[in-house]
């Protein structure tokens, strides 16, 4: 952890309570979160649970140096089997949304995971933690199937603080062998009109892992049988997660240390969903925002949150990021040369700091960001070199972790340099062209000029000694 800093907390779940984050190994933070079932494309919720857990990371980076974030692709599934198609079997499905989701994900600047498993490739492991289970007698098979024995471990329900008889049916599999109508599947025998490439075989017969297992397994070989952080939706506290923590644990795994869930993204106060069909298709919303503007706006509320989307969400969004980005622009132009090594020097202001140590506090944390750059754009206003160099290299840092630097070239909003070399001839010839009307008080040419320009989409900006020039949304 970095010397001299507060502790980082975060609110977990299962204590229902801000604790410090006191990793395993503080050399090595481990994370695993419940990645997407690729049935069919993301929607806007992914993205924002994505997201969360992309800034999440970042931050304890920043604090501890390594992190190995592990985050799975669900690739064998209910869901995905009833979207398949003749045309198209279960696992291309699979495959070609998993691509819509890394394709999304990267569009708004989510990091890849340092591991990403696929369900399917971990079926031994799966098996071998069933057969954990039902040795300890917390299993049992039943034509084919076999079910987790929730009442044989006391310790169910201990997530979501629910007793058992208050808890609805497991609906994820066949009740035909049943103790219990909430055992659920751990793994499911083959069934009539089920394609043969979805069965595996197994010590209880062809079939395939329940959903809930698939995580436990792929938790425990990844990062060890005691990990730091489970992440996920909030939707998934029950059943699944709770179901990830009985089973786990009941094989005797310690399993994750501190649960960690984000909210909800709603649409007019109603959950999105696929099964209610109000959600907003990740590839449409990307289709008309600008990436850095959709990342913005689903990062702008705290991460517990539930998050009501709509259209001004995005153009609120856009507007503080022109704010930050004609800071930085302004900046770069008097720093020159200067921006990159004091990029490089920064170190995240104390206030910032205790925002996203305080439960990954990003609101607070952008209130800081928007007053840096008022005191920015003061400090270039009236000449205040050394305020102005403060409040850039602050400015660059804290958009940097929070990956919304409007001038970082992954955002593909820098030109080349050929483009950019004679992009700047013509408009300085335009520049030049006002400058001349100008000195014999031809206000109307060069208003014509400045109006011809700003049509381009291209700001100019008048200073004491010169005319500058930004692109609008750059």
């Amino acid at each position: 952890m970095t010397p001299g800093t507060s502790p980082v907390r975060l609110y977990d779940t299962k204590a229902q309570a801000l604790r410090d984050f006191v990793p395993l190994d503080p050399s090595n933070v481990t994370v695993y979160v419940c990645g997407p079932t690729v049935q069919s494309g993301p929607h806007i919720g992914h993205l924002r649970g994505a997201l969360s857990f992309d800034i999440l990371r970042r931050w304890l980076a920043h604090r501890f140096g390594r992190v190995t974030f592990v985050r799975n692709v669900t690739d064998i599934d209910d869901k995905v089997l009833a979207n398949a198609t003749d045309v198209e079997p279960w696992w291309a499905l699979a495959y070609r949304m998993e691509l819509e989701f890394s394709k999304a994900y990267a569009a708004i600047g989510i990091a890849p995971p340092t591991y990403e498993p696929r369900a399917t490739a971990s079926i031994p492991q799966m098996q071998e933690l069933i057969a954990r289970l039902v040795e300890a007698g917390h299993a049992y098979a039943a034509n084919g199937d076999v079910y987790f024995d929730v009442r044989s471990w006391s310790a169910y329900g201990t997530l979501t603080r629910q007793s058992l008889d208050a808890m609805e049916s497991a609906a994820d599999a066949d009740p035909r062998g049943k103790r219990d109508p909430r055992d659920f599947a751990l793994w499911k025998g083959v069934k009539p009109g089920e394609p043969e490439s979805a069965a595996w075989a197994s010590p209880w017969g062809p079939g395939r892992p329940g959903w809930h297992i698939e995580c436990s397994a792929m938790a425990r070989r990844y990062l060890g049988p005691e990990f730091d952080i489970h992440g996920g939706g909030l939707d998934l506290r029950f059943p699944h997660h709770e179901n990830e923590l009985a089973q786990s644990t009941a094989a005797g795994d310690p399993f994750a240390r501190y649960w960690v869930h984000n909210g909800l993204v709603t649409i007019g106060d109603q959950k999105m969903s696929k099964s209610l069909g109000n959600f907003l298709l990740a590839e449409d919303v990307l289709r008309e925002r600008d990436p850095l503007v959709v990342r913005y706006a689903l990062a702008a509320a705290h991460y517990r949150s539930s998050l009501d989307i709509s259209a001004s969400s995005f153009d609120e969004a856009e507007i503080a990021l022109e704010r930050i980005r004609t800071f930085l622009e302004r900046a770069v132009r008097t720093l020159q040369d200067d921006s990159r090594d004091l990029r490089l020097a920064a170190v995240a202001p104390e206030r910032f700091a205790a925002a996203m140590d305080d439960d990954l506090g990003v609101p607070q944390a952008l209130a800081v960001l928007h007053e840096t750059v008022r005191a920015g754009n003061t400090a270039l206003d009236v000449g205040d070199h050394h305020a102005m160099t403060t409040a850039f290299a602050d400015v660059a840092i804290m958009t940097g972790l929070l990956g919304i630097d409007p001038l970082d070239p992954a955002w593909g909003s820098a030109p080349t340099r050929a483009d950019a070399s004679a992009l700047d001839a013509l408009v300085q010839s335009l520049i030049a062209q006002r400058a001349d009307a100008r000195a014999v008080k031809d206000w109307a040419a060069a208003d014509r000029i400045r109006d011809a320009v700003a049509a381009a989409g291209i700001t100019l900006e008048d200073t004491n000694d010169a005319t500058h020039w930004s692109i609008h949304g750059r």
